[in-house]
């Protein structure tokens, strides 16, 4: 009676604890990644990415920043740190076709240059 008492009350706790787990949600996800680059922040966006079990490319695309996408926003805020990192993860042929929208006064336009020429 004991073990059965024990069994159904472990049962119920996983059941309780996988029921009510916290959602990530991609909003927040997205206005996370955006005020990290915004803040050039590389530190805190790598903990968080890290944390959420993201990665750079796999979020690329579907991220937009006031109309732009990552780099394009990195470009404007003038977040080298964040936009150069982001650059590394990148493929080449995705930093390849973006290097046409960003500004080339832009020391992440020179990185994105070096990542595509290597």
């Amino acid at each position: 009676m004991k073990k059965l008492l024990l069994a159904s009350t472990i049962t119920a706790l996983l059941l309780t604890s996988v029921v009510t787990a916290p959602k990530v949600q991609a909003a927040n996800i997205a206005q996370s990644v955006c005020e990290y680059v915004a803040a050039d922040n590389k530190k805190r966006m790598r903990s968080f990415l890290k944390s959420n079990r993201l990665k750079i490319r796999k979020i690329f695309g579907n991220i937009k920043c006031n109309g732009q996408n990552l780099l394009q926003f990195a470009a404007n805020k003038g977040s080298v740190k964040t936009g150069t990192l982001m650059i590394s993860k990148l493929p080449k042929k995705t930093v390849s076709s973006i290097l046409a929208l960003i500004n080339e006064e832009s020391p992440l336009f020179d990185a994105a240059n070096a990542r595509v020429g290597s």
